[in-house]
Order: C-alpha cells, then sequence, then structure tokens
C-alpha cells in the first residue's frame, strides 16, 4: 500500500500539504504494538485467530474450495495430495542470522513488522514508479523457478531469510495450488483509493491531476489499444520493426484458432524450406529477382 507522508488541509479553492516529520523508534514501537493489539482483536472477533497464551494461532475454516487453498498458504503448509497438512520442505544453504539488523526505523514485534524507511520525493517520478512496480510484482519471478530431478519445482528467495532458508521445494500439484490461492475473487478490485484519493471524495479534483480536456467533449476518451497493452504489460513491443527500427501497421487481426494455426504451419513450412534450400550463384539470385 502507498500513503502520504502528510495530511492535506483545504482553505476555499486551496489545497495545500503539510508533510509528516521523520518517525523515531519509540513511535513506530507504539504504533506497532497498537497495529498488531487491533488486527489481533479483529481476527479474534472473526473467529479467525485462537488466543492460546503459549501458542495462539489462526484456525481459518474453509468455505470453499479456493478458502482452503489460502489458508494452506497462509500456513505454510501444503494444501492437497498425499503430504496435505505438513510443512513445504525448505532448503537451508546460509547460517542463520543471531542478531537483528540494527535500523532505526524498523520495529518488530510478537511476528509483526513496521518499515519505515521507504519514501520518495514528489519530484522522484522515476523512483516512484518503480515502488509502485514492486507493490504491484508478480507473486513469482521466472527466474529463479527451476525444476529438480525428481520433477518438483524448486523456488529460490531472492534473498536469504533469517533462519537461513534459500529455496522451497514444491510438488507440482501443490505449486499449482498456491498459484491458485493467489487468484483474485470474482469482481473484485485489486486497486483501491482511499482518503483523498477516494472516487467520491469531494477534493479530489484539487489534488489529483485532470487530463486535458478534449476538443469533442462529447465524445469518450479512447481506450488504450491491445497492442499497447501488451507492450505496457509484457514489454512485447509489435508496432516497431526489430529489423530497421520503423512503425508496422496491423492490416488484420485473426482470432480464430484453427485459422491461426493453419498461418503458422505454412510459415514454419517455409522457413523450413528456405533453411534447408542449397545457396545460389548471386548470379541466379539476381535473375531470378529481375523475372
Amino acid at each position: 500500500m502507498l500513503f502520504l507522508d502528510g495530511a492535506y488541509t483545504f482553505s476555499g479553492s486551496r489545497a495545500t500539504f503539510h508533510r509528516a516529520r521523520r518517525p523515531v523508534g519509540e513511535e513506530l514501537s507504539k504504533l506497532i504494538d497498537t497495529l498488531s493489539r487491533r488486527i489481533v482483536r479483529a481476527l479474534e472477533h472473526r473467529g479467525l485467530l485462537i488466543a492460546d497464551p503459549e501458542h495462539p494461532y489462526l484456525d481459518l475454516k474453509p468455505n470453499s474450495s479456493l478458502d482452503h487453498l489460502q489458508a494452506a498458504s497462509i500456513a505454510y503448509r501444503i494444501a492437497i495430495g498425499p503430504h496435505a497438512g505438513r510443512k513445504a520442505l525448505t532448503l537451508y544453504s546460509v547460517p542463520p542470522l543471531d542478531e537483528m539488523p540494527n535500523n532505526p526505523l524498523l520495529a518488530r514485534r510478537a511476528g509483526f513488522s513496521l518499515h519505515a524507511a521507504t519514501v520518495c520525493e514528489a519530484w522522484q517520478r522515476s523512483r516512484l514508479e518503480r515502488l509502485c512496480r514492486y507493490i504491484t510484482r508478480p507473486p513469482i519471478a521466472t527466474k529463479r523457478l527451476s525444476v529438480d530431478e525428481r520433477g518438483r519445482v524448486v523456488y529460490r528467495y531472492k534473498h536469504p531469510f533469517r533462519d537461513g532458508s534459500t529455496h522451497v521445494v514444491l510438488e507440482p500439484l501443490d505449486f499449482i495450488a498456491r498459484l491458485a490461492a493467489l487468484v483474485p475473487r470474482p469482481r473484485l478490485n485489486l486497486t483501491r483509493f482511499h482518503g483523498v484519493f477516494a472516487p467520491n471524495f469531494k477534493h479530489r479534483a484539487r489534488i489529483v491531476p485532470q487530463r486535458p480536456r478534449r476538443i469533442d467533449a462529447d465524445k469518450p476518451p479512447a481506450p488504450m489499444s491491445w497492442m499497447q497493452r501488451l507492450k505496457r504489460v509484457f514489454s512485447i513491443d509489435i508496432e516497431t520493426c526489430p529489423e530497421c527500427g520503423g512503425r508496422l501497421k496491423v492490416i488484420a487481426c485473426i482470432e480464430d484458432p484453427p485459422l491461426i494455426a493453419k498461418i503458422l504451419g505454412h510459415v514454419r513450412r517455409r522457413e523450413a524450406l528456405i533453411g534447408n534450400a542449397p545457396r545460389s550463384p548471386p548470379a541466379l539470385k539476381a535473375e531470378l529477382t529481375l523475372t
């Protein structure tokens, strides 16, 4: 989640931002204490947390298959298969850390952590974009994903955990269950705005930059094309020629799977014939071109 490092005040048509001062360790400790108690109280009120004085634990009662997968994923347990309920296999490749790093803007309490050292200024747009991309990053990095000789899925952590663990090993079926647990609910908005950024906030227009007005006000703005979405999401640019750098033009959009397979089959056969054809003398090539 992204938060404003301060608050707005409104006077007439003017909006003034008041930046909060840098927090200190004691304030972070009090804040994480308040947050942890409220979160625990809310979980207990919903019947999801059993407040055992010695070993409190989550009691997630699944009402559907997705709830079951999510409950197992939160508890780091295997969801399905012959080993359901057991802990996932973890590999330890580095020694555990004995001491906590000394960071005055990091507070920990009973499994909760609060990190207040990440901030970007209003003019640091590239840093803000990087922070947004980090928050909305995909659940796994395919570069750190592999399969061992037994067919198990091995995922390498970006950084070793404090206990020294560097990899987690999952059966293929359990790996798919972990991915299924991340599937959002139907008609659930993954991006939400609160406070001054909320859609119905009366002063939102004073803070959020407005799009330039169109000459034709009756005509709605054109949505992003599928080519632009492909480039923005997957970094696949099909509007630029990879050979000369010129701009390509889409002359047809084929969506029929049998027709797509037929065209690709012709392209592959043509490439195979060109690759296996004997090299011709330059004079013969010129003559064929002129003909």
